[in-house]
């Protein structure tokens, strides 16, 4: 069997893995590399999600790339203009004739004497295994499966008469013109939904197990607005993408710090936009803290708008079970529906579902500690794409892939070939992600580790991480650089 060989393999074509190649074709234009991409478009989870009114649920400012400036006046942008912005930059920077669509990588199995991945991809057009090698593998497949979302158990569904739906996979030929719709749940998507859907519906009721903490931002950025018309685009971009990202920062810090406080304002600025007597405390007062998980944005206060002019409703309770006509509640009431759209949550799968071997020894994931968010404790020349949990994801994607190029560099001018983090020697471990949604919780343990404290401590921290990925030394105690030949520890399942 032919096998091709790149300097990188990349693995994913969405909002990480463009960004990957471009910022390797930037840095390292000597390198040669590939990417392969399981669906048949570039996009990733914007070419996926096709929902009504699926958007950004931050600034563009941030959630774009920080070479390539945002120029559309949304600043919380659909998901159409963010899949067209990923393909431009594609095409740009030349990164779209090194994609390889319908490759579903299976595994990837590291050789110590050659210094080398050997990676196998099927591919779902043709149902061929595909074998390519590489030096370094560099996964932006994202966490989570793009072949099912979560859905809970529903009592009594099949009884229900009318469509059930997820938005994971929003089907071409439903029109909820004039029906009547449940929205279960209370995350992102689910706010999303309500008020896109409320514009044609005869009503959309969301339907919670317990609330969310709402806030309400312009969908146009004040400041950008007014630097367009004095400043070129690559002038105006990096000063609105540091003003929200000191904004979000100091909301994400002041969260921490002052829990209660935090609380306070934002269920005061949800008061403000909703009907005088309206249940806030009930319907968007969560049992957790700010930043505990995501707080959900709503551009222009587009839910609480829907829920002030009556076309839509909130009501916070269990399903009891379906009906043939709906949802009926252990309250004991009833609602009526056509369509039910399960807006319940995502399924984590890590590494895209690939699984990884060093030297004929299994990579025990849960087992692994991340080296600076990024890379796996005794797995040679690999890194990974885990965006931000409270700020936007690229902003931590355009440091790993900045620091995947450091790292390439770094080895051609030492004459070294293989870089390898190692375990925290504390011993201590915490998950990976710092949220209680219930998507992490469900998956905690099958994702690798992170330390207690630098380098192995995955920051929630802009600022912070641009000092340590883009000006920190790249020789420290959690890594090692050899030549190839050198045995790997075993710090991997046999």
């Amino acid at each position: 069997m032919a096998t091709d060989h790149v300097d990188v393999l990349i693995v994913g074509a969405g909002l990480s893995g463009v960004g990957a190649a471009c910022h390797l074709r930037r840095r390292c234009p000597d390198k040669t590399y590939a990417v392969l991409e399981s669906r048949d478009a570039i996009g990733g989870t914007w070419d996926l999600f096709r929902y009504p009114g699926v958007r950004s649920d931050s600034d563009m400012f941030t959630l774009g790339y920080s070479f390539k400036p945002w120029t559309d006046p949304k600043a919380i942008a659909d998901g159409d203009a963010i899949r067209d912005y990923v393909r431009r930059t594609a095409d740009e920077y030349g990164v779209a004739d090194h994609i390889r669509f319908r490759h579903r990588v299976l595994r990837a199995d590291w050789d110590s004497a050659s210094a080398r991945w050997t990676v196998h991809a099927h591919r779902d057009d043709t149902g061929e295994t595909v074998v390519l090698t590489c030096s370094f593998l560099f996964t932006c497949a994202g966490y989570y499966r793009y072949d099912a979302g979560y859905t809970p158990a529903l009592p009594g569904a099949e009884r229900f008469a009318g469509r059930i739906v997820h938005p994971q996979h929003w089907p071409d030929d439903l029109d909820h013109t004039g029906k009547r719709v449940v929205v279960i749940g209370s995350g992102a998507t689910a706010v999303t939904l309500v008020p896109a859907m409320a514009e044609r519906a005869a009503h959309v009721t969301m339907l919670q197990r317990s609330p969310t903490y709402v806030l309400a931002l312009p969908s146009r950025d004040v400041l950008a607005d007014a630097l367009r018309r004095w400043l070129p685009a690559k002038a105006a971009y990096p000063v609105v993408r540091w003003k929200n990202v000191l904004l979000s920062t100091a909301n994400f810090q002041l969260s921490r710090r002052a829990p209660a406080l935090v609380r306070r304002l934002l269920l005061r600025a949800a008061r403000g936009r909703l009907p005088a007597g309206y249940d806030v405390a009930r319907h968007f007062s969560p049992r957790y803290d700010p930043w505990d998980q995501r707080l959900c944005v709503v551009p222009d206060g587009d839910l609480f708008a829907a829920l002030a002019r009556g076309r839509a409703s909130v009501v916070t309770d269990t399903i009891e079970t379906f009906t043939e006509r709906g949802v009926r509640l252990a309250s004991g009431e009833e609602l009526a529906a056509d369509v039910v759209v399960t807006a319940t949550g995502l399924n984590l799968l890590a590494l895209g579902g690939m699984t990884l071997s060093v030297d004929g020894a299994q990579v025990d994931l849960p087992g692994t500690v991340a080296y600076k968010g990024m890379m796996l404790s005794g797995v040679p020349n690999f890194a990974m794409t885990i965006g931000y949990t409270n700020a936007s994801w690229t902003l931590k994607a355009d440091l790993v892939a900045t620091y995947v190029c450091r790292l390439l560099r770094h080895l051609d001018r030492t004459g070294q070939q293989v870089v390898t983090p190692l375990p925290p020697p504390d011993g201590e471990r915490e998950p990976i992600i710092d949220l209680t949604a219930g998507y992490v919780l469900r998956s905690v343990d099958v994702l690798p580790k992170q330390g207690t404290r630098a380098p192995w401590r995955l920051h929630q921290n802009y600022p912070r991480d641009v000092l340590l990925m883009r000006h920190g030394r790249l020789t420290d105690p959690g890594v090692r650089f050899s030549r190839a030949g050198t045995p790997q520890r075993r710090t991997v399942r046999a």
